[in-house]
């Protein structure tokens, strides 16, 4: 466990320190487990650090209002207390995209690409879960059921694949939604991100301008039976970012990462040694 601005989070740091830095952000009421199978194969050749956004998986939540310029901040403060202050390669997935763009547009010195795994921010569709959770007093209503079919209802939700709802899975999201201001935390956020009609315009548009802007090294990935965030959203990316990369993975859900993982990690390998090499 680490302490940033007083609040106890969970991290993981990997790998060879002084070789260039990737951080790894995983989605809403999520936690740095969706990252396993990536820590191995980047390790060899780059510092690797991932951490429990705050409120989520076992970390603290932070005081006051959450929304993505607090976690993009408090990652940021994360990374300071690491001693970690060169460019990294970040690493987003759902949510965590939305937090490494905005890390991005807060402090471009300190990004040097950017990953973006069916991230937040393309597009206002959005699955009906999270759309709910915005309707008061529904969201709260809807926050009470722990039972194990409520899980498994969440986590099949993720994957085009049965297969990867293991009940190891099952497990951890019963644990981590087992953490006492996980509800809390998860609706403030989803309620900053967006409404019952979808995510909102209003921080999507001026982010995406700015990043775009700034044409740093990007990849775009998504996978084609996303049911959170649909692969149409991969358009809306091509538009905003006309100067990234893009690949579209098949017969695969929301987390290419785990339910695409060999094939997701050469790619990441690839692009981020690509980009290490340009900057040597």
């Amino acid at each position: 466990m680490l302490v940033v601005d007083g609040v106890w989070v969970r991290y993981r740091d990997d790998g060879d320190r002084t070789r260039p830095p990737v951080l790894l952000i995983h989605g809403i009421g999520r936690s740095l487990e969706d990252w396993e199978g990536l820590y191995g194969r980047l390790a060899p050749d780059h510092r690797v650090i991932s951490l429990d956004l705050p409120g989520f998986g076992l970390s603290e939540r932070t005081e006051g209002r959450y929304s993505m310029e607090s976690m993009a901040r408090f990652v940021i403060a994360g990374l300071d207390t690491l001693g970690e202050h060169r460019p990294l390669h970040v690493v987003g997935n759902s949510l965590g995209g939305a937090v490494a763009l905005k890390i991005s547009a807060l402090e471009p010195a300190r990004v040097r690409s950017l990953v973006l795994v069916n991230s937040a921010g393309f597009g206002k569709e959005v699955t009906i879960a999270l759309r709910l959770l915005a309707i008061r007093p529904l969201g709260r209503r809807l926050m009470r059921d722990k039972s194990r079919k409520a899980a498994y209802r969440t986590e099949r939700a993720l994957f085009f694949d049965k297969r990867f709802v293991t009940e190891e899975r099952l497990d951890h999201a019963q644990q981590v939604g087992g953490n006492p201001v996980h509800d809390d935390v998860l609706l403030a956020v989803a309620r900053h991100l967006g409404t019952f009609r979808g995510v909102r315009r209003r921080w999507r548009t001026e982010l995406l301008r700015t990043v775009a802007a700034q044409h740093k090294p990007t990849l775009v990935v998504w996978g084609d039976e996303d049911r959170v965030l649909p692969a149409s959203h991969l358009d809306h990316a091509r538009t905003a970012f006309p100067h990234a990369e893009f690949h579209l993975f098949e017969r695969c859900g929301h987390m290419p990462q785990i339910e695409r993982e060999e094939e997701f990690d050469a790619l990441v390998r690839e692009f981020v040694g690509r980009v290490d090499a340009a900057a040597d």
